[in-house]
């Protein structure tokens, strides 16, 4: 892709909630172009950000190969861009409702194995990355330092407006169990945040894991936190127990020990998703989720 190259000729890419990324063919090559058009909470710096973390899992992780990176031309008012190679492969989310019952826990192993791969990537502290360097900064939420989980309820809360009183109350005292659990982790790693189907490619014949894709997400912050976003909706059992077992061969642990701290980091997500509730159908779920965790008491509650 050169300068000349006009973005009218892109065509988006499905999947994804950001319609922002779009594939391109040049001389019979296809990449795919990412457009930084709308706002970030990187800020001018996320299409580097992007690039960077492409280039430090590349032969880690099937990830694709940065091709250009493009800063915004404020002369012409054309966005930032990052061009990366396309990867082969079938989204998981359209591939796993048509497989059988052992292909399931086969892909399903083969995810563990990934998110121990993932997690094995150290981290010195949590927090974002804000430039090209992966420099890491401070969580914030609406301007205010997040002291745990129970802090982040409380800044939640105001924005929960249809829950129960006692929802809320359910809501905060799990918060002050998961984050107890939490503080028992004292390793860092990198974090891609958004682990699930639809950031997935397979291979729909070997069920080969092609691709992990959509890093805009991704940060410094606790192993377990990939493992609960893949888990978070799951209810196939035999899938859940392939996964896990995959990842303690890997990286240690007890199954349900693990399990519970996936879910309990997974709430940092929940909380925010539900504050957003309508927006879309993942919010909406989360929503959901989240009000059947404070009202039983129980991370692995049931929507």
């Amino acid at each position: 892709m050169d300068d000349e190259t006009p973005l009218a000729g892109l065509v988006p890419l499905e999947g994804g909630w950001s319609g922002e990324t779009f594939l391109a063919e040049v001389a019979g090559e296809r990449t795919v172009v990412r457009i930084y058009a709308r706002p970030s909470e990187r800020g001018a710096a996320a299409h580097e950000v992007d690039a960077a973390l492409h280039r430090l899992v590349r032969g880690l992780l099937p990830v694709p190969e940065v091709v250009e990176v493009r800063r915004a031309d404020t002369a012409t008012g054309l966005p930032a861009l990052l061009v990366t190679s396309f990867l082969p492969g079938t989204r998981a989310d359209l591939v796993l409702p048509g497989l059988r019952a052992a292909e399931r826990e086969r892909l399903g192993a083969a995810l563990g194995g990934l998110l121990a791969d993932l997690g094995g990537m150290p981290m010195l502290r949590t927090g974002p990355f804000v430039d090209g360097d992966l420099s890491i900064g401070t969580f914030e939420v609406a301007g205010h330092r997040v002291d745990g989980l129970p802090g982040l309820v409380e800044l939640a809360e105001p924005s929960l407006g249809w829950w129960t009183p006692a929802e809320l109350d359910g809501l905060r005292a799990v918060a002050v169990r998961a984050q107890a659990g939490l503080d028992t982790v004292t390793r860092h790693c990198l974090v891609h945040s958004d682990f699930n189907p639809k950031n997935l490619l397979v291979d729909p014949e070997t069920l080969a894991i092609t691709g992990l894709v959509d890093w805009e997400f991704a940060h410094a912050g606790n192993p377990f936190t990939d493992l609960g976003n893949l888990l978070r909706f799951e209810r196939d059992d035999a899938f859940t127990r392939a996964v896990l077992t995959s990842y303690v061969a890997r990286r240690g642990g007890e199954e349900t020990e693990v399990l519970g701290l996936a879910r309990a980091a997974d709430l940092w997500a929940l909380v925010d998703l539900a504050t957003r509730r309508g927006q879309n159908p993942v919010a909406d779920q989360a929503d959901a989720l989240l009000r059947a965790i404070a009202r039983s008491g129980d991370v692995h509650a049931l929507s």
